[in-house]
């Protein structure tokens, strides 16, 4: 697990205690390095953790490193967009999804 500013990576094997143990919603970016939306998205992500640090967590998943996560999730298209609650999934956005809409998708679970 490595930390970019606010944004939490994870993989495969610290997918379960990082996300579905967490004490705060999280949304889970599933990326890649050669995915041009992944970009933009990434961007968005960084900034909603900062903006929600105290109350929500964000975190990344590299497709790539971590194909076992991925494969659970059914992930066939990113970037794709996992929001948990309490280690249930409560909502799946598929493509690059405006910051406003992720707001919106958060303070449902805040």
């Amino acid at each position: 697990m490595t930390n970019e500013g606010f944004v939490i990576h994870v993989n495969d094997s610290n997918f379960e205690e990082e996300v579905l143990k967490s004490d705060k919603p999280t949304l889970v970016d599933f990326w890649a390095p050669w995915c041009g939306p992944c970009v933009p998205m990434g961007s968005i992500i960084e900034e909603l953790a900062k903006e929600y640090k105290d109350r929500a967590k964000m975190v990344k998943l590299n497709v790539d490193d971590s194909p076992n996560t991925a494969g659970n999730y059914g992930i066939r298209a990113i970037p794709t967009l996992l929001l948990f609650k309490d280690g249930d999934l409560e909502e799946t956005l598929v493509g690059l999804t405006p910051k406003d809409r992720l707001k919106d998708l958060l303070k449902k679970v805040l």
